[in-house]
């Protein structure tokens, strides 16, 4: 017989290096935000928290693991998921560690303790509602233009109370942002609620719905702007 050790021994190795390329927290955020827009380096360490030197090398490594993809415009570079199989890489990986690792939901019951007390909406839920609930992307308007919900309103949520006299009060309102561990959703929907709005949470983000085969638009329509 032949000896496959070899075979095997290189064929795992090349599936533990996006193992490695996962090993790392601030790499992890990265997939995160870039599921939502591709974005220069600048503004993935500005959003993460990061240098630019130390996103950069960040980014290397997941981009050797054929996560992620660059994309040139002159000087600049734009970086991207590499496809919709490196976003089911992180969703798998967040939700085992959501299933089976219980200091996740210690975390989540620590420093999201007000969620237990909003009314949540899944995704079968607002797609079957579609039309008859007003939308609010609540994240950054640039995540927003890369696509959203059909009919959602880009209303970044530090701009929401800004914005609250245009928001009509007999209608339900849906809130979400990047995924299920983003806050942003949660801010709006308590303050909504908190000015006599009946206003929901999506329990996932944008990425979720689309990896879910749900209809994504792109550009800037429907933004709410104040006249």
């Amino acid at each position: 017989m032949s000896d496959h050790r070899p075979f095997k021994r290189d064929l795992y190795e090349q599936f533990a290096r996006v193992g490695k390329a996962l090993a790392s927290p601030a790499r992890l955020e990265l997939l995160d935000l870039l599921a939502q827009a591709e974005r220069p380096v600048e503004d993935l360490a500005r959003a993460a928290d990061l240098t630019v030197a130390n996103a950069s090398q960040h980014l290397q490594v997941l981009r050797q693991a054929r996560l992620v993809d660059v994309r040139r415009d002159g000087n600049l570079r734009h970086y991207r998921l590499a496809g919709p199989e490196a976003f089911r890489v992180w969703q798998s990986l967040r939700d085992f560690g959501e299933s089976c690792v219980a200091e996740v939901g210690q975390l989540v019951r620590t420093y999201l303790q007000e969620r237990e007390n909003l009314e949540a909406i899944t995704l079968e839920e607002l797609q079957a509602r579609l039309g008859d609930v007003l939308i609010l992307d609540v994240r950054p308007e640039i995540e927003y233009e890369a696509g959203h919900i059909p009919g959602a309103r880009s209303v970044p949520v530090e701009q929401l109370e800004t914005l609250l006299p245009d928001l009509p009060q007999d209608t339900t309102i849906v809130a979400y942002c990047r995924g299920p561990y983003c806050v942003y959703s949660d801010e709006a929907v308590s303050l909504l609620r908190e000015k006599g709005y009946d206003a929901r949470r999506l329990v996932a983000g944008l990425p979720d719905w689309k990896a879910a085969g749900l209809p994504v638009d792109g550009g800037a329509a429907h933004r709410l702007e104040r006249a």
